[in-house]
C-alpha cells in the first residue's frame, strides 16, 4: 500500500516538473521581457560567480592568513599570557596569582 502512495507522489513530482519545464521552455522561445529580464539577471550571477571564483583562486590564500595565524597567539592572533617556555599555570618567580575579578 506505502509502495503505490510512494509511486503516486513521484509520479505528481515528475509531472510537475515537466509541466513547469515545458513551460519554461515555451516562455523562453516567446522571447518576450520577462524572458530578457531572466536572462539579463542569469547571465550577471553566472558572471559574479565566475568572478568570485577566479578571485579566490588568486587572493584566497592571502585573505585566509590575514584571519587565520598560527602559533601560541591562538587564531585570532592574540599574544599568550605567559612566556611560550612556561606553561599555562606557571607565572615567573615572584609573581603573585592572578585571579578573576567583577
Amino acid at each position: 500500500m506505502e509502495e503505490q502512495w510512494d509511486f503516486q507522489l513521484l509520479s505528481r513530482i515528475a509531472d510537475s516538473l515537466v509541466a513547469f519545464l515545458s513551460e519554461f521552455v515555451d516562455d523562453w522561445l516567446a522571447n518576450d521581457m520577462r524572458v530578457a529580464v531572466f536572462k539579463i539577471l542569469l547571465s550577471w550571477l553566472v558572471l559574479s560567480l565566475i568572478a568570485i571564483h577566479f578571485a579566490w583562486k588568486v587572493y584566497g590564500n592571502t585573505v585566509n592568513d590575514m584571519y587565520y595565524r598560527q602559533g601560541t597567539g591562538g587564531q585570532n592572533g592574540g599574544t599568550p599570557d605567559t612566556a611560550p617556555h612556561l606553561s599555562g599555570w606557571e607565572s615567573a618567580v615572584g609573581d603573585a596569582l592572578k585571579t578573576h575579578r567583577e
